[in-house]
């Protein structure tokens, strides 16, 4: 997949970070493989050994630059045809704010029996910003930087080796 230039943040050994393209979520980021697999086994020992300083530089980044009170980092890849990728998702207050003001979410509470450990989890939050900021055609109002705004930022502040 060809990401517009607009997206793209940075490289490194193996991979190439960029701002998730359809996220109104500002710091939303991509980081993809650069070699046409969706297998682990199939990189590259140099790509292996990089993401992890990949994945500690961009949190790093989103924690310190933009504040982001959580980072979520996940591999899906069940989508044909794309290499491996993670999707980078930072969750900030006025995010989780959000979440709980949309009665429509409550319904995740009656799917658990149970008290879980934390009010709302993971992939409670990844359902909301998937639903809110990447699908919908008009998204919630962001508090903070524009997408553009927040690309430009993590340009500078993310050093990759």
């Amino acid at each position: 997949m060809v990401i517009p230039q607009q997206f793209h943040i940075g490289e490194a050994p193996g991979w190439s970070v960029n701002h998730r393209i359809n996220s109104a979520l500002p710091g939303y980021l991509m980081i993809s493989s650069t070699t046409a697999t969706n297998d682990l086994s199939d990189l590259s020992t140099e790509a292996l050994r990089s993401i992890g300083t990949v994945f500690a530089s961009v949190q790093h980044a989103l924690k310190s630059v933009l504040r982001a009170k959580r980072i979520y980092i996940s591999r899906f890849g069940h989508a044909p045809g794309y290499a491996i990728h993670f999707h980078v998702i930072p969750i900030y207050d006025w995010v989780e704010e959000l979440f709980w003001q949309d009665d429509r979410y409550r319904v995740l509470e009656t799917l658990a029996e149970g008290p879980g450990e934390t009010p709302t989890d993971g992939a409670e939050l990844t359902l909301f910003v998937w639903r809110e900021f990447c699908e919908r055609s008009e998204p919630p109002p962001i508090k903070g930087p524009s997408v553009a705004e927040t690309i430009a930022m993590l340009r500078e502040a993310i050093a990759f080796p």
